[in-house]
């Protein structure tokens, strides 16, 4: 698996939390404290990774030019 769908996967399991978050069943109400923040540190990671290199890897993004 690339590191483009680590990242993607990475960042529907963040907007799912968020998601979540909003009626309390959030990742960090079940999670210990430490894992909860390497998932979220990794989210965050994810979200940077994808913001400067998902126009030259998605395909949807490529073949529609400049925006």
């Amino acid at each position: 698996m690339n590191i483009h769908k680590v990242t993607f996967i990475l960042l529907i399991i963040g907007g799912l939390n968020w998601g979540l978050e909003a009626f309390d069943f959030g990742l960090g109400s079940y999670l210990p404290s430490g894992l909860a923040m390497v998932v979220y540190i990794l989210v965050g990671l994810s979200a940077v990774y994808e913001i400067f290199s998902h126009k030259k890897l998605c395909r949807n993004c490529a073949s529609q030019g400049a925006m």
